[in-house]
């Protein structure tokens, strides 16, 4: 595939510098920088994740206020009307 792009003079300027430090092509300095990019992104949104996997949080609901004071007769409620237990 063949990009087509339109740079500034101070990206033109980045472009260069690491071409002819890194004696590399036009093409290599666009694919190292793509790659790196990618990585960036990708480990960001796996960060994001991890973060709410090692919180605290543990879930979000509705419900009664005293549901963890109160939950067993409220268990029961609920399994009494969905098997029509009296």
């Amino acid at each position: 595939m063949r990009i087509n792009a339109r740079l500034d003079e101070e990206h033109i300027d980045k472009l260069e510098i690491l071409k002819n430090t890194e004696k590399l092509t036009t093409t290599e300095v666009i694919k190292r920088a793509l790659d790196l990019y990618f990585a960036r992104v990708k480990t960001k949104h796996k960060t994001d994740m991890n973060q709410l996997l090692e919180s605290d949080f543990i879930g979000c609901g509705e419900g009664p206020l005293d549901l963890s004071e109160n939950y067993k007769e409220y268990l029961t409620e609920s399994l009494e009307q969905k098997h029509g237990i009296d």
